[in-house]
């Protein structure tokens, strides 16, 4: 298949699944709670599809398929509704008329849906083609190089995948984990490694790379481990394995969200819609399982995009939920408002900003730069 007609299509799967399955929590839980809901739309303009099912919800497949949406009935309040409008709400249907707890399972079944849908995934993979091996697995084995980064200190001294580093300045490195910490500790050094290639010794000399994290600076060399095979497990092992990697990958999005924020790590590095295509383009190329990885990957930086506190997204309705709750009454209808807008022109200000990251990382403002040059 083409490249660019597989990028599509895959980005076309990949991201009408994951918008399918956020508002399908959205969906059930208001059905599960009482509420009517009006419309269920993948896509937003013009519909090209709809039809009605017989409980009265319009389905929608639209021409811009870059997201979707869940209309509760009576998701409007009465002081924001027109009269024609509460002539014809479905008393006892409305969402507004139900309580904090019910209004806040609607809105957070949307996030957790991703997350179980990233468990779903991960188990399939996992009971396909084995558990990867995790830290524990490789830590305790022989230091061998499997993969080596492009620029890096080791790959500018001629370390290669499937060598073995034995030594580092003279001392015997046992294992993986332990190569890790004489390199972490010697930021910017010169080091001399003792190499083994096909069963011979090499003596290579590098100069250590440095980087800095919670103020400390730790030594860089640019190698990843050798990984063992994935390990066969039976379907219970895959499910366990599958909401052990589900938290993990969380963890890593919050602790990631916090370097950006932080300053750590440049904003360069957040993408958007088209960097999300293209990526999807390139998992499909590697494989079957390695498509279904990425898509629970990004269901997880989905659900926890949503769960962010700022309004418009589902955690900043949550917020405003949490206060109902405590204080007893609703938070007033104009410090929603003020807070929609502010979240709103937020979103929209990150939306454009991953969008230009996603241009620059094609290379098109070069290539405009060089064309008016």
């Amino acid at each position: 298949m083409p490249d660019f007609l597989r990028t599509v299509l895959a980005a076309a799967v990949v991201l009408g699944v994951l918008v399918f399955i956020h508002e399908l929590g959205h969906y059930s839980a208001a059905r599960w709670r009482g509420v009517h809901v009006e419309v269920f739309s993948i896509g937003f303009g013009k519909p090209l599809f709809r039809w009605r099912d017989k409980h009265g919800t319009e389905w929608r497949i639209c021409i811009l398929p870059i997201g979707g949406y869940v209309k509760p009935h009576g998701f409007e309040g009465p002081e924001e509704a027109s009269p024609e409008t509460r002539s014809t709400w479905l008393p006892g249907r409305t969402f507004h008329d139900k309580p904090v707890l019910s209004r806040a399972i609607v809105i957070a079944a949307g996030p957790i849906f991703n997350f179980l849908l990233a468990i779903v995934l991960f188990a399939v993979v996992f009971a396909i083609s084995g558990k990867p091996a995790d830290q524990s697995d490789y830590a305790a084995l022989r230091p061998s190089i499997g993969g080596v980064s492009v620029g890096s200190p080791a790959d500018k001294a001629g370390i290669k995948p499937g060598d073995v580093i034995e030594q580092v300045d003279g001392v015997s490195i046992p294992n993986f984990a332990n190569l890790q910490r004489l390199i972490g500790a010697s930021p910017g050094r010169q080091v001399r490694l003792t190499v083994l290639r096909d069963g011979h010794e090499l003596d290579l000399p590098v100069k250590l790379g440095s980087t800095t994290s919670g103020g400390q600076a730790t030594g860089q060399l640019g190698v990843q481990a050798q990984l063992p095979p994935p390990k066969h497990v039976s379907p219970g092992e895959a499910f366990v394995a599958a909401i052990q990697t589900t938290g993990v990958v969380m963890v890593g999005w919050v602790s990631g969200f916090w370097q950006i924020i932080t300053g750590h790590v440049s904003p360069s590095h957040l993408g958007g819609t088209l960097r999300i295509a293209q990526m999807s383009g390139q998992f499909a190329a590697a494989g079957f399982t390695s498509l279904l990885t990425f898509m629970a990957i990004l269901s997880i930086n989905l659900g926890m995009v949503n769960l962010l506190p700022v309004p418009v997204l589902d955690g900043g309705r949550l917020v405003f939920y949490a206060i109902e709750a405590l204080r007893g009454r609703p938070v007033s209808r104009g410090v929603q408002e003020y807070g929609f807008r502010a979240g709103f022109m937020l979103i929209v200000g990150i939306f454009l900003f991953a969008t230009v990251n996603d241009l620059t990382q094609f290379g098109l403002f070069d290539w405009l730069r060089h064309v008016i040059g």
